[in-house]
C-alpha cells in the first residue's frame, strides 16, 4: 500500500464516479469538502476581514502601516500554499495536509484569542512587546495553516468531481460565501461590540466544527492521489519541483512514470502559464482593497441602520455584500447563464475559463473607477460639512454609497477567482492538482506583496511632499487618486491579458 492520501482506508481505490450516493467518492464525498469550506471561512475570515481595524485599534498602528502589514500577511497566506502543495503532492497527501491545517488553525486561533486578553494602553492605544510577539506568532501560524488548507482542501473535493468539476468549483465557492457573510457581518459585529476575545474565540469554535465535519467524511473519501515514491522527502519535493518547472531532475531516484501520463510529457508548463499568471496580478489589488482601504473609509460614514433601531453597522460588515453577490450569482451563473451561453457557443461550460477571467478583470476595472468617484463624493461632503479636521465625527453621508463598488467587486470575484482556480487546477498534470491551485493562490500572494509595496512607496512619496494619500485623517487623504491609479493599471492589465489569452492553447480535453 502506498503512502499519502491514497491510504485513508484499507483496500483499493474505487474508480472515478459521479454517483451522488453510496460507496466512496462522487458528490457525497465532495459535499463534505463543501461543508468544510463553509466552517473554515467563518474561522479564517473572522480574523482577516477585520484585521485592519484590530491593527489600527487595540494595537495602535497608523492606517498606512496597518494596510501594508495586512498586505504583507495576505501575501504570506497566499504564497505558503506553494510549500503546502509540494509537501502534499510529494509525501503527505491531500487528506493529511487538510488534517494538519485544521490542527494548526486551532492552535493559532487559540493563541490569537489569548493574545487579545492582554491589557492595552488606552491613550494612545498601544500593545506590549509580549502581546505583539504572541499576536504575530499566532497570525503567521494561521498563514501556515492556510498554506496547507488552501490548495489541498479544494483539490481534494475536485478529485471526487471529475464529471461535474465546473459545477463543483461554483458550489464550493457558494458554500464559502455563506461562511464569508457570517464572518464579515456577524463576527465583525461581535468584535466591535462584545470584544475581540469573544470574536476570536468564535473563530476557534468554527474551526473546531470544521475539523469535526472533515473527519466525519473520512470513510467515504475515495483514494485517488498517488504521491511520489522512492528516495528521501527532499528528493521527492525536488522531483515535483522539477516537474512543475519542466526541468529533468537526474538526481532524484523517483520514477517519473508515477507522476506523469504520456499526454503531459510536454515541456514548458511554466512558460505556458506564466503570461496568464503575470497578467492576473493587478486583479488581486482590488480583491485586497476590500478588507483594507475599502473598510477604513467606511468607518468615517454614517453607519446607523435606520433611525429607530440604533444599530451601528461595523465597517467590515460591508464585505458581506461581496458574499451576497456570490450567493446570488453563483447559482444563477451555474443554472441559468451557463446553459444559455452553451446554446449560443456550443462550449460545455458556456464560455471558456480565460473568457471568464477576462470578464472579471474588466469588471474589477469598473469597480475601481466607481470607488474613486464615491471617494471624491466623500471628500466633498467632508469639506462642505466643515469636518475635514474632525475625523472622529461621522460624515453626513450614508454608508450605502459604497454598495456599488462592493457588488461590482463581488461580481468580479464570482467570475475571476473561481475561473482562475478552475484554470490552474485543469491545466496541470493530474498529480499536481494541489500545486496548480497553489500557483493560483500565489497570484494573490505576490499581488499582496506588490500592493503593500505600492502603498508604502506612495505613502513615502506623497508624505514627503505634504499630506499622504493614506493619511490617518482620511478626510485629508486622497484614496480617490489611489483608486484611480488602480483603475488605470487594471485597464492596462485587461489589454495585456487579452493579448496572451487569445494565443493560449488549452492543455486538457475539457477545453478542446
Amino acid at each position: 500500500m502506498e503512502s499519502g492520501a491514497g491510504e485513508l482506508l484499507p483496500g483499493p481505490a474505487l474508480p472515478v464516479t459521479s454517483k451522488r450516493g453510496g460507496g466512496r467518492g462522487g458528490w457525497r464525498a465532495a459535499l463534505f469538502i463543501v461543508a468544510v469550506g463553509f466552517f473554515e471561512r467563518i474561522g479564517f475570515v473572522g480574523v482577516s476581514a477585520n484585521l485592519i481595524m484590530y491593527l489600527t485599534g487595540p494595537l495602535g498602528m497608523s492606517t498606512a502601516a496597518a494596510a501594508a502589514g495586512v498586505n504583507a500577511w495576505s501575501g504570506t497566506v497566499n504564497v505558503l500554499p506553494l510549500v503546502g502543495a509540494l509537501v502534499a503532492d510529494s509525501r503527505l497527501g491531500r487528506y493529511r495536509a487538510v488534517l494538519a491545517a485544521c490542527v494548526l488553525y486551532l492552535l493559532s486561533l487559540g493563541m490569537l484569542t489569548v493574545s487579545s486578553m492582554t491589557p492595552t494602553a488606552s491613550s494612545p492605544p498601544s500593545a506590549s512587546p509580549a502581546r505583539l510577539t504572541l499576536f504575530y506568532v499566532a497570525l503567521y501560524l494561521l498563514a501556515l495553516a492556510q498554506g496547507f488548507y488552501g490548495p489541498c482542501a479544494e483539490a481534494l473535493g475536485a478529485d471526487h468531481a471529475p464529471a461535474f468539476r465546473s459545477s463543483y468549483f461554483n458550489w464550493f465557492h457558494f458554500s464559502m460565501s455563506w461562511g464569508y457573510a457570517i464572518a464579515t457581518a456577524g463576527l465583525s459585529y461581535v468584535q466591535d461590540n462584545a470584544g475581540w476575545t469573544v470574536g476570536f474565540g468564535a473563530c476557534w469554535t468554527a474551526l473546531a466544527l470544521c475539523l469535526a465535519v472533515f473527519l466525519l467524511g473520512t470513510r467515504i473519501y475515495r483514494a485517488k492521489q498517488r504521491p511520489v515514491d522512492g528516495g528521501t522527502f527532499a528528493e521527492a519535493v525536488r522531483a515535483l519541483g522539477a516537474r512543475v518547472f519542466r526541468r529533468k531532475d537526474t538526481t532524484a531516484p523517483t520514477d517519473e512514470r508515477l507522476l506523469l501520463s504520456p499526454q503531459h510529457e510536454e515541456d514548458g508548463l511554466i512558460a505556458k502559464l506564466l503570461p496568464i499568471w503575470l497578467t492576473s496580478l493587478v486583479f488581486t489589488y482590488g480583491h485586497l482593497l476590500v478588507s483594507t482601504l475599502f473598510t477604513k473609509p467606511a468607518s468615517t460614514l454614517d453607519r446607523h441602520l435606520g433611525t429607530a433601531t440604533g444599530l451601528v453597522v461595523p465597517p467590515a460588515a460591508l464585505q458581506c455584500l461581496i458574499n451576497a453577490t456570490f450567493i446570488v450569482m453563483l447559482p444563477l451563473y451555474d443554472r441559468v447563464i451557463v446553459p444559455f451561453a452553451r446554446r449560443l457557443t456550443g462550449h460545455a461550460a458556456g464560455i471558456t475559463m480565460l473568457q471568464r477571467i477576462g470578464a472579471s478583470m474588466a469588471t474589477s476595472c469598473v469597480a475601481m473607477a466607481v470607488a474613486a468617484l464615491v471617494e471624491v463624493r466623500r471628500l466633498s461632503v467632508a469639506r462642505d460639512a466643515g469636518l475635514v479636521d474632525r475625523p472622529d465625527v461621522a460624515l453626513p453621508m450614508s454608508l450605502w454609497w459604497m454598495i456599488p463598488q462592493y457588488v461590482l467587486m463581488g461580481l468580479a470575484e464570482v467570475l475571476g477567482k473561481v475561473g482562475l482556480e478552475e484554470f490552474f487546477y485543469d491545466q496541470v498534470p493530474d498529480t499536481l492538482r494541489s500545486v496548480g491551485l497553489a500557483l493560483c493562490l500565489s497570484i494573490f500572494g505576490v499581488g499582496s506583496y506588490a500592493s503593500g509595496m505600492l502603498v508604502s512607496v506612495i505613502d513615502w512619496a506623497t508624505r514627503s511632499k505634504g499630506e499622504s494619500w493614506f493619511s490617518d485623517n482620511l478626510n485629508r487623504a486622497h484614496l480617490d487618486y489611489f483608486y484611480g491609479l488602480l483603475a488605470g493599471l487594471a485597464a492596462l492589465e485587461v489589454a495585456a491579458f487579452l493579448h496572451f489569452a487569445n494565443r493560449y492553447v488549452y492543455t486538457n480535453k475539457a477545453e478542446l
